[in-house]
């Protein structure tokens, strides 16, 4: 091949991205236009057409060419549309046609996200009948009133809070504490879906397990809050709170692999024995939950709580703060103060940063145990506040000896790990 071939493809790979486009969402259109004297003005060879004359546009004339030819499309569409009004014509056939023409444009410019949009605009055409009745009989008007909190606390909010450290002894970062905010409601929302999807004895366990790994103590709050509102799923809310502790676990072992496989070494007893101990504790609660019959309020009322979110921050906020005030008036006393001051917020930010010291040398393996652990202990502790403010004492007194039996499996897995080696 000559270098003249070589420039050409380009361009008719571009073409053809722009031709599949409009037979892609022409195909949808072709099947719903109908027959007769009402069908609609747009089928299968419109759409191509009307593809290829965008890529064409920008190939001959450039953007000013293509948004002639797109004013050019919309005034046929709205001819089409006012010549086949009905009692309810709607106007997607006509939107789409716009969108087609543009997509074509793009294609000659970003094949690849032209393509990905093209199948997008055909996917939402195809999925009509089950968005609308998604919008209409399922999704109720508390949750659409959550989803537009949500939108507006993560798209409108999120971007003006301040992302720098503020506050006495600089220990709060605005920015952080809005995110942990949406992360509480972002797993609220993943555990009433899985409601709704599965219902509560199984929905709930599983949201508990898989938001364990994003943050087990977000996750215990969350579950706690969802138990507070019915009586009916606490046995599946102390089921989620407690496989949330699984996740930590499994999270702890993956993070510590990934950083000094000595430290997960020393540390394999006390995990296996806490792991085990999260298991049966979850296990016994999901297996109490998978008996219950009434799920029918776990299915109702809103998505998520803002205001267990917002006091989850501001709980969250003091302990930072009493934690920056303890390193203040006492300095830094070794790494076991360090890490356990850690705790209350992360414990695997601790745990990674022992294992890095591990890592270059600067500790041995079997004198991690006792920082880690210690931060284990204290990560507890905030998980037992949160667990008693969302939840309520029911849900806490269902949750706390679980959360304690799990911290003390782990130091009794450290004693007797001696005994093992």
């Amino acid at each position: 091949m000559d270098a003249a071939t070589f420039a050409i493809e380009p361009v008719v790979l571009n073409l053809a991205v722009a031709l599949g486009i409009g037979l892609l969402i022409g195909a949808e259109r072709e099947r719903r236009k109908g027959e007769g004297p009402f069908r609609a003005p747009a089928g299968i060879r419109t759409f191509a057409v009307t593809s290829l004359s965008g890529a064409i546009s920008i190939l001959v004339g450039g953007e000013v060419l293509l948004a002639v030819a797109t004013a050019g499309i919309i005034v046929l569409a709205t001819f089409g549309y006012w010549r086949g009004r009905e009692d309810d014509p709607g106007l997607t056939t006509e939107v789409a046609l716009i969108a087609t023409v543009m997509l074509g444009g793009l294609a000659m410019e970003r094949a690849g996200l032209a393509g990905g949009l093209g199948v997008t605009v055909a996917l939402l055409l195809v999925a009509r009948s089950r968005l609308h009745r998604f919008v209409r009989s399922v999704l109720t008007e508390s949750e659409l009133e959550d989803a537009l909190i949500f939108a507006g606390a993560s798209l409108v909010v999120l971007p003006l809070v301040p992302d720098r450290a503020m506050g006495p002894y600089g220990a709060l970062n605005p920015h952080s504490i809005w995110i942990i905010v949406l992360l509480i409601m972002a797993i609220g929302a993943a555990g009433h879906v899985a409601v709704r999807l599965l219902g509560a004895r199984f929905g709930l366990p599983l949201a508990g397990l898989a938001s364990g790994f994003v943050s087990s103590t977000v996750t215990i709050a969350a579950m706690g809050a969802r138990a507070a509102k019915s009586s009916d799923i606490l046995a599946s809310a102390v089921g989620g709170a407690a496989l949330s502790t699984v996740a930590t676990i499994v999270l702890m072992a993956a993070v510590l692999a990934a950083t000094s496989a000595a430290t997960l070494h020393s540390l394999a007893v006390p995990l296996v024995c806490a792991g085990l101990a999260a298991v049966v504790y979850g296990a016994a609660f999901t297996i109490a939950a998978f008996r219950q019959q009434a799920e029918s309020e776990a299915q109702k009322g809103h998505a998520f709580s803002l205001s267990t979110a917002l006091a989850f921050a501001l709980t969250l906020s003091g302990i930072m703060l009493a934690g920056a005030a303890l390193q203040d008036w006492f300095g830094e006393r070794g790494v076991l103060l360090a890490v356990a001051l850690a705790g209350f917020v992360d414990i695997h930010s601790g745990a990674i940063s022992v294992a890095s010291l591990v890592a270059n040398g600067k500790m041995t393996a079997g004198d991690a145990i006792v920082p880690i652990l210690a931060g284990f202990s204290t990560n507890t502790i905030s998980k037992i506040v949160f667990a008693r403010t969302s939840g309520g004492r029911a849900f806490a007194v269902r949750v706390v000896p679980g959360l304690i039996f799990v911290a003390l499996a782990a130091w009794a897995g450290a004693l007797v790990a001696p005994i093992a080696n």
